[in-house]
């Protein structure tokens, strides 16, 4: 007998995770808005609106496990987006039983002097962190009073496949012809980039493992490298030559952040990657036994998903 596991949001998290779950031989549930999209071997989509406790309770009864891989449209609608969804996940999973296992970014972190590890309190100054780290401690409070179960894996930029709308995915396609392309912050600044892949797996991984549950993970993530270099090893990995790496100006986030929505939301995470921004991921390799995907593999998968 196989048990059912219900991923929800048909992006690249939820994409490689239901991809890992049906290699897995699990039942899996593929959950998006509309329910549409490409074939996922082994998984059955489904359509459903994240924010609808009962829809999300109808399709997690029975269930082992409920995942939250949703990414909101967009930057500008997160203080509207995730407050109902974040209840509908929590109402569902404690209705359920189902373990509630979320991805989420590093932003609950906020700014940190040094690695990001799992035993930092969250302490973000801006709003999207803020909210992020709100998610997570409403769900180890109802945890912790044994109300529900619940883990959260938290991943930096991604890379590989699946990833075309991430920082280094983006400019990859211009890199590959041989043009010079821009990133925002410093490109030569030391950045951790998570393959999605990675991502995935750990999600499955702290699903299965009940010691895992009640906590934060960091996914299995390689060792930092600069935006510059990342983008030369994607062009290497292609068998092209490296291309120049250069900065957006910081005035396009002020002046151009006064007229457009989305580069004024950007003024909150910039800081990212204008300076170190490791991720420290040694406790899920030394407790739960997973390892990234080599560096070389990763921007191989990069190259080739253009």
């Amino acid at each position: 007998m196989t048990d059912l596991h219900v991923v929800v949001g048909a992006g690249p998290v939820g994409l490689a995770t239901a991809t890992e779950l049906a290699a897995q031989g699990h039942e899996v549930l593929l959950v998006s808005r509309t329910g549409a999209g490409a074939a996922v071997p082994g998984a059955r989509r489904v359509a459903a609106d994240a924010a609808d406790a009962d829809r999300l309770t109808s399709l997690a009864t029975g269930a082992v496990a409920l995942y939250n891989c949703i990414n909101p449209p967009s930057y500008t609608v997160w203080q509207t987006y995730w407050p109902p969804v974040a209840a509908a996940f929590l109402e569902a999973a404690e209705r359920t039983g189902a373990v509630l296992v979320t991805a989420a970014p590093l932003y609950a972190y906020g700014a940190v002097d040094g690695p990001m590890t799992e035993d930092l309190p969250d302490a973000a100054t801006g709003a999207k962190g803020r909210l992020r780290a709100a998610m997570w401690a409403e769900a180890k409070e109802r945890h912790d009073a044994g109300r529900i179960r619940a883990v959260e894996v938290r991943g930096s930029d991604y890379m590989g496949p699946l990833s075309a709308n991430a920082h280094i995915p983006q400019v990859t396609p211009r890199a590959l012809e041989g043009k010079a392309v821009r990133v925002f912050g410093r490109p030569d600044q030391p950045h951790s980039f998570t393959d999605v892949r990675d991502m995935g797996r750990a999600l499955v991984a702290v699903a299965q493992a009940p010691d895992a549950w009640g906590r934060v993970w960091n996914a299995p993530t390689n060792p930092a490298v600069t935006q510059e270099q990342a983008v030369a090893d994607v062009c290497r990995a292609a068998g092209r030559q490296p291309v120049a790496v250069k900065a957006w100006p910081k005035a396009l986030l002020g002046v151009g952040g006064a007229v457009v929505p989305l580069l004024r939301e950007l003024r909150e995470t910039v800081y990212q990657f204008e300076r170190p921004y490791v991720l420290d991921s040694s406790a899920i390799e030394r407790e739960l036994g997973l390892k990234p995907t080599p560096w070389d593999e990763v921007c191989r998968a990069t190259a080739a998903a253009v």
